[in-house]
């Protein structure tokens, strides 16, 4: 379960930072059904798990919040091994739970500034974004929502399929270049967030041009996801992924950069909404 999960958070075959959180301590039950002599030997095989889990993939903050306080919350608490594997058995449903709260509190928080015939548009797949405007759909408000294609993944192509399935929600396509095209009848960027460390935003690629462009039209920009995604002490790595994503023919003598993250000055996005609150 711990190899699949790894292997999955690499390939990116799940899009949502929190959702990663969350596949990656359920994973660790796994060792609950090894075999151990003692606990330290528990401890070290845990510790050695969470650590590969977490550099899995080294930008996601949820991630590394949530693998750094199942080893604090374990290593050097439990005298047994049969009190070892309790005790994780517990902190993963503690963990979990406390990732999908956040998200949910996140949301609900982003799902009360939304009103009742905005057009917003959103970027790539953040499933905090889409909970926003279910529950502000829900809620009765009738919303027209650009979607962004968000390329070389085209992970809007997901997003579009889930907003399509709202209630209340007009859903709309556009290629990443016609972000301009589509802001001009937005109300509001409503975009999820990956990491916020040491004054930078950091979200999928694509982000940074979409923000200039929607502060060159006087268009909002809003950032909602867990207070877990805020962390003072994290160095933020950027993925570079596969240039056969970008280009499945190779051209010679042409390097293939493929980012998967852009970098934000936080003073450029309007509104920061975790589960603590709204930020201005």
């Amino acid at each position: 379960m711990i190899d699949e999960t790894v292997a999955e958070i690499r390939a990116m075959r799940t899009h949502s930072t929190s959702a990663v959180a969350v596949k990656a301590t359920e994973s660790l039950a796994e060792l609950l059904d090894r075999e151990y002599v003692t606990v330290d030997e528990f401890e070290r095989d845990l510790e050695h798990n969470a650590g590969v889990l977490r550099r899995s993939n080294p930008s996601h903050a949820a991630l590394h919040n949530a693998m750094r306080e199942v080893e604090r919350s374990i290593v050097g608490e439990p005298t047994t091994v049969e009190g070892a594997k309790q005790l994780l058995e517990d902190v993963i449903d503690r963990v979990v739970e406390d990732v999908e709260t956040s998200k949910a509190a996140a949301a609900a928080n982003a799902a009360e500034r939304i009103v009742d015939g905005d057009t917003l548009l959103v970027h790539d797949y953040s499933t905090t974004v889409l909970e926003s405007i279910e529950t502000a759909a829900s809620d009765g408000a009738h919303l027209t929502v650009y979607v962004t294609e968000a390329r070389p993944r085209t992970l809007g192509r997901k997003t579009a399929r889930a907003l399509a399935g709202m209630d209340r929600v007009d859903a709309r396509m556009v290629v990443d270049g016609a972000m301009g095209y589509a802001l001009r009848d937005c109300d509001r960027v409503l975009l999820g967030i990956t990491c916020i460390t040491g004054g930078t935003y950091y979200n999928r690629v694509g982000t940074f041009p979409l923000v200039v462009t929607a502060r060159e039209l006087g268009v909002p920009v809003t950032a909602v996801g867990s207070g877990a995604k805020t962390i003072e002490e994290f160095r933020f790595e950027n993925e570079f992924r596969d240039a056969v994503e970008v280009m499945r023919e190779p051209v010679e003598d042409v390097e293939i950069e493929n980012p998967s993250y852009d970098a934000t000055p936080v003073g450029m996005i309007d509104t920061v909404i975790t589960d603590d609150g709204v930020r201005e």
